[in-house]
């Protein structure tokens, strides 16, 4: 072989570095000369050509057309091909560099003479029948050489030992089921558009399901009987998935996800029946008992149901669906599953948003009061007021109490929100007063929850309130409701007590449909009962066409002689027409309130109202 380009050029003219120190000083002691390029050259193809066949790493020299000038015995042995068989042949064919396009485009840019390097894994099937995984590796040939050089590396021993690391990674090791981590790779997939688009329902499902009282097992038998259970659990799961699976495409995937909790992933669901059937077998198949060294123990499972189109769900999205619900079936008394309900969602969101924003809203100036009047059976003459908040919500609109109550007291903003309405109502009724001097005053009703008596000091900021506005402590009415002050002991006695002794009057509402104690009654520091509205109701007469309820007539009767009878006055809520109020007006009622008077209005229409004949019940405001 010369080192002349005519011809096939050798491999080793690629590959071989150059002439070393050590060639120059053999050179000197044979009285050659050392710097001789023809025999230097020679050499060196000699010496590199027998390195590159003998090299333990698999090679191939490959043209700029891609196909394969020298291969070394490595290569063919790693491909088991015979000696000389690889030469002349497509590289990209024999390690399958065409399987996708950004491989296969590297590829042909290093042959078209780009300076660069490309690695990539492939899995290659052996003639023998076995897989082998290896590292390919395509580099420009030094010095400018013409071609590139190709190395693949068998590394199916390091790809086997990552499958396993990777299984254990991914599953759960006391239920060998799939793990979080897993699980969030199988949906993420799922919900990929190429995946969904390529063929299939394009709709996904999950049944999220949390065990019912495993704490307790977990707390009474210990850690050992607990996670002998969880397996049990897991092989149920993982039955019903398989009967769900039978005779379709694929099985559901169960996972653990951490505790108690399990999840089953339906990919290309057919609907909420599919998932419904699926949800229903798992509560089937929790509810026989288990058998667990020598402990036979119970269990149930609350589940909630997720089932919609892949398109436009996000993994997160879908999981906080399933979580809700999973919500919903426990709070609904567990031992069921819940399908997800958009609607019921909604309401959920919107309580978080109001929940987050109610503290907020109140130094900003977004609750208003409206006055319901109180008019006098007798002489149907306005005597009073009861203060009722509205949310001017910038985002819902005018908010009703029944919204946002409820989210107060829970998290205490009731008490600053009821220093407020407080205030309010007293600066209003003291305005009133001072507009018309010269007519009774109208008294002001303001409801109070029991929060406010245990987490604030409603004594002192009730004295405050008073002495800031200059309202007389007579004309300050505070509503609780029956249940809350029938079950008053302590602190709360003690305020509505102290409460009563400044002149403050303490009403009953929506009295009658709690289980009143009417001894403890007498010994109350109260002054009014309010009827709740439902008594009211059944005083149906001539100008609606209804017939009278007979039972109601003498429940209502018998509780107004009982309150006048403890030195107590009582106001009717909800009344609607000129017959229910002059039936109450007969049995002794001393105090209406309802739309027969007016609905809810603005301060300045209670000012309009002072001048209305409600006497002639024609108050429809």
């Amino acid at each position: 072989m010369s080192g002349t380009s005519e011809g096939p050029t050798p491999a080793a003219d690629f590959i071989g570095p150059a002439v070393t120190d050590s060639n120059h000083e053999a050179s000197r002691r044979t009285g050659t000369d050392a710097r001789d390029p023809c025999r230097t050259e020679a050499e060196a193809s000699d010496s590199y050509r027998s390195a590159f066949a003998a090299a333990p790493l698999a090679m191939a020299v490959v043209d700029r057309e891609g196909l394969v000038v020298s291969a070394n015995a490595a290569l063919a042995d790693l491909l088991g091909a015979g000696p000389g068989e690889l030469t002349g042949r497509a590289a990209a064919d024999l390690v399958d560099l065409a399987s996708d396009a950004r491989t296969w485009h590297a590829y042909r840019e290093l042959l078209r003479g780009r300076d660069a390097r490309l690695r990539c894994a492939r899995r290659l099937k052996h003639p023998d029948g076995h897989s082998v995984w290896v590292q390919v590796t395509v580099a420009p040939l030094p010095d400018g050489a013409d071609g590139v050089l190709l190395a693949a590396a068998d590394i199916s021993a390091r790809r086997e030992l990552q499958g396993r690391l990777r299984h254990l990674q991914m599953h759960d090791p006391v239920t060998r089921l799939p793990n979080r981590t897993l699980f969030f790779e199988r949906v993420s997939a799922a919900l990929d558009v190429e995946s969904y688009e390529s063929g299939g329902t394009g709709r996904i499902g999950l049944c999220y399901l949390d065990l019912d009282g495993f704490k307790a097992v977990n707390d009474t038998l210990g850690h050992r009987v607990g996670d002998r259970l969880l397996a049990a659990v897991a092989e149920r799961l993982n039955r019903c998935a398989d009967e769900a699976g039978y005779g379709r495409a694929s099985s559901p995937l169960v996972a653990r996800l951490g505790g108690d909790e399990f999840a089953l992933l339906v990919e290309d669901s057919t609907g909420t029946e599919q998932l419904a059937d699926l949800a229903e077998s798992v509560l089937t198949a929790l509810q026989e008992p288990f058998d667990l060294a020598g402990q036979r123990l119970s269990l149930s499972a609350s589940i909630g149901v997720v089932e919609r189109q892949a398109a436009g769900t996000t993994a997160t999205g879908l999981m906080q669906a399933a979580d809700t619900t999973l919500y919903w079936a426990k709070a609904d008394g567990k031992s069921r599953w819940t399908l997800f309900d958009p609607e019921r969602n909604a309401h959920r969101m919107t309580r978080q948003a109001l929940a987050s924003t109610l503290r907020p809203a109140i130094d900003r100036g977004q609750f208003v009061l409206e006055y319901q009047p109180l008019v006098g059976m007798a002489d149907g003459r306005l005597s009073g007021v009861e203060a009722l908040v509205r949310w001017n919500h910038p985002q819902f609109g005018m908010l009703t109490p029944n919204r946002f109550i409820g989210l107060a007291e829970e998290d205490g903003a009731i008490v600053p929100l009821g220093r407020w309405v407080l205030a309010t109502a007293c600066r209003q009724a003291r305005r009133w007063q001072l507009e018309r001097p010269d007519e009774p005053p109208l008294f002001v009703s303001v409801n109070v929850a029991v929060r406010q008596v245990w987490d604030s000091d409603l004594v002192a900021d009730v004295a405050e309130i008073l002495a800031e506005t200059g309202l007389a402590p007579q004309l300050l009415q505070l509503e609780l409701t029956e249940s809350a002050v029938m079950g008053s002991a302590g602190r709360p006695l003690q305020a509505l007590q102290a409460l009563s002794e400044m002149g403050v009057r303490i009403a009953i509402d929506d009295f009658g449909t709690g289980y009143s104690n009417l001894a403890y009654l007498s010994r109350l520091p109260v002054s009014v009962l309010k009827l709740d509205g439902s008594f009211v109701r059944g005083f149906q007469y001539e100008d609606s066409g209804a017939h009278p309820s007979p039972a109601d007539e003498v429940i209502v009767e018998a509780m107004i002689q009982l309150a006048h009878r403890l030195g107590l006055t009582v106001t009717a809520e909800c009344v609607e027409t000129s017959a229910q109020a002059g039936r109450l007006r007969r049995i002794g009622c001393d105090t209406g309130q309802g739309w027969l008077y007016s609905r809810p209005v603005p301060p300045d229409r209670i000012s309009e109202l002072l001048d209305c004949p409600f006497g002639q019940a024609v108050g429809n405001a």
